[in-house]
């Protein structure tokens, strides 16, 4: 990154890096500490890095990177702006004595406060209805279903819409994370959509989006056609060509 990236030019980072060990990355490895701290330089202040990352299991213990390495975000200057849950909808069966492995973190770093942040919306289950914050002790009561203490008093309607909560569940696997056959060439990729709702929450048109661990091509593909202009970084020649041929299927490289 050093030789490549200027320092503070980058609005968003996008990335899942190679976890532990339950990716086999083509026989490559990667420095966490050295990667977290180029992150640190190159972002914008004001600049967003979303970590999607996961433990491994070994020997009845997870493994605890995910908390290890969010510390060190911290460590060196991150804010730790939210950490949110990537739910997937339809994990791979685990015959063990745990709970089904449905979900990865999703940490959000901030350089200070957020630039953009343009939250995604979901319909809200008492849009209409109207809520009395007359002296009752505190406590709120919606109209329609308590017509006996109706009276002259300050009521909000609630809106249609509200902010959605940091728990993101998507469809994964063959013709559900992409339509593009070519991206499952690489063994470890995050939904579209997943990358798509990260540009769209914390950047805008123009804005530089960065994956140091491109793979196939996720993040930059949905910066492209969100109009934001990427970066891309990989290891291994045998991705990049995936990634070139993928993307070149959507925009001129």
């Amino acid at each position: 990154m050093k030789e490549y990236i200027d320092s503070c030019s980058i609005d968003l980072t996008v990335t899942s890096p190679p976890y532990d060990d339950l990716r086999n990355y083509n026989g490559y490895s990667f420095n966490f500490e050295k990667t977290a701290e180029e992150l640190y330089r190159i972002t914008k202040k004001g600049g967003v890095v979303v970590w999607v990352v996961g433990d491994k299991t070994h020997k009845g213990s997870e493994s605890g990177t995910s908390f290890k390495q969010a510390l060190f975000f911290k460590e060196i200057g991150f804010n730790l702006h939210d950490t949110m849950i990537y739910r997937k909808e339809n994990p791979l069966p685990q015959n063990h004595n745990r709970y089904e492995q449905e979900f990865e973190y999703m940490f959000v770093f901030s350089k200070g406060k957020p630039n953009v942040f343009n939250p995604k919306k979901e319909p809200c289950r008492t849009a209409g209805m109207k809520y009395d914050y007359s002296k009752r002790g505190g406590v709120a009561s919606i109209e329609e279903c308590n017509p006996a203490v109706r009276r002259k008093s300050v009521c909000l309607v609630t809106k249609d819409e509200k902010t959605k909560g940091n728990i993101w569940s998507y469809l994964v696997g063959m013709h559900k994370s992409t339509s593009d056959k070519i991206a499952f060439q690489h063994p470890a990729i995050f939904p579209e959509k997943l990358a798509e709702d990260h540009i769209l929450s914390w950047s805008k048109e123009g804005d530089i989006v960065f994956d140091p661990f491109m793979g196939s091509g996720t993040t930059a593909k949905m910066a492209a056609l969100n109009n934001r202009k990427y970066i891309g970084t990989e290891i291994s020649k045998e991705y990049c060509e995936i990634a070139n041929k993928r993307l070149s299927s959507y925009i001129k490289i």
